[in-house]
């Protein structure tokens, strides 16, 4: 997610954005860890030791699911982001050619008038 453009326009945006993306991953972390707990609370067959690494195990597969997610969502939110630059700039040059196209006929009505 670090190849992601920053875009704080001002002195603490990239702070505040980092700061936010480090809380909600910390979220992240603490329901991972209690999701694991609850799944090995029905395990109660498990020794502590067991228990600790099934929990540890299953903390770890949920932050590398996690992090799989937001990598997908993060490519995707870049994708989306130069096909609406491109259409944008489409766009803008379409307005552009309207709008000099207007000001030609506006020019060759007004010639056309004060020749008459």
């Amino acid at each position: 997610m670090s190849g992601l453009p920053k875009q704080g326009t001002e002195a603490g945006g990239d702070l505040g954005n980092e700061v936010e993306g480090y809380l909600l991953w910390q979220a992240r972390i603490a329901e991972a860890e209690r999701r694991a707990r609850e799944f090995a609370d029905t395990l109660d067959w498990l020794t502590t030791a067991q228990r600790e690494e099934v929990e540890r195990r299953h903390t770890a597969d949920g932050l590398r699911r996690a992090r799989a997610d937001l990598e997908r969502v993060a490519a995707r939110c870049v994708s989306l982001r130069a096909e609406y630059e491109r259409r944008y700039q489409v766009l803008r040059r379409r307005c552009l050619a309207v709008v000099l196209a207007v000001c030609a006929c506006c020019t060759a009505l007004t010639a056309l008038l004060l020749a008459l």
